[in-house]
């Protein structure tokens, strides 16, 4: 499909290169009239709040943040239970951090964090940043977030507790959670419907080549090719449905209690 049928200039369009995030940009790059960069969550919105970019798949939280945002399509990064790549480990007992260290890439995670601990152990800690070029024991913190690649490829052995942040969310509100979606400025150069099909096709071609990703992913990873097929085909979800907006109305009504957002909406909808 053609991306400048309605503007002089290509899409600036921001895509993680996180595996949880392989079937929604799975041949994106083949797109015409697009210009498609790859970068970490966290520093994909940064860039898409300062008009860097036109369209990012961006932590959930940061269209919270952003009431002038668009949700453009249904595809999305999403868990009905253990998610494997968004982990706490913790130093001491949950109940008792102080400090607690934030993955570099993380945004939504660092709020998701942020609410169990509250809501779970009343724990409100001094935040950190973990860089992405440090691994886990170079931060002094009771706490470490990781997210991504680099979650699923830390051991659980030398920990007081691991938690699965999506396993944790899912338990305690038994509704599915959303990590990241399609948003885009408001002034984007091209309709917002067109985006919407685009979008939702590159996701529905995604999920249809999981064998082709799997075999690159796990030999890219140093992962067994079960362990990739199971985090993709078991662990997470691609579309944004009834339950998964509910997931995500709950928890902006967290961020807000804990003053994570400024503003936030009462509803999801994206373009159709």
């Amino acid at each position: 499909m053609d991306l400048v049928s309605t503007s002089r200039e290509a899409l600036r369009i921001g895509a993680v290169s996180y595996l949880n995030s392989k079937p929604l940009v799975h041949g994106l790059t083949a797109l015409e009239g697009a210009q498609v960069r790859f970068d970490l969550p966290s520093r994909l919105a940064d860039d898409l709040s300062a008009g860097r970019l036109d369209v990012a798949l961006v932590p959930i939280v940061e269209y919270l943040r952003h009431p002038e945002y668009q949700l453009l399509s249904s595809a999305c990064v999403a868990c009905w239970g253990p998610v494997l790549s968004v982990k706490l480990y913790f130093r001491t007992p949950p109940e008792e951090v102080q400090r607690l260290a934030l993955d570099e890439g993380s945004r939504t995670s660092a709020a998701l964090a942020q609410i169990l601990l509250a809501q779970l152990h009343d724990v409100r800690p001094q935040l950190v940043q973990l860089p992405i070029g440090d691994s886990i024991d170079d931060v002094e913190a009771d706490a470490v977030l990781l997210i991504g690649d680099r979650a699923m490829q830390t051991s659980d052995d030398q920990f007081a507790e691991v938690w699965d942040l999506g396993d944790r969310w899912c338990r305690w509100t038994e509704l599915p959670f959303v990590f990241a979606a399609w948003v885009a400025r408001p002034d984007l150069p091209v309709h917002a419907s067109q985006l919407a099909d685009v979008f939702d096709s590159v996701r529905d071609r995604g999920v249809a080549a999981i064998e082709s990703i799997v075999a690159a992913e796990a030999a890219n990873l140093g992962l067994e090719p079960a362990l990739v097929r199971d985090y993709l085909t078991r662990y997470l979800h691609f579309t944004l449905a009834k339950r998964e907006q509910l997931g995500v109305e709950l928890f902006a009504k967290h961020c807000r209690e804990l003053g994570l957002v400024e503003a936030s909406r009462s509803s999801l909808e994206h373009s159709s």
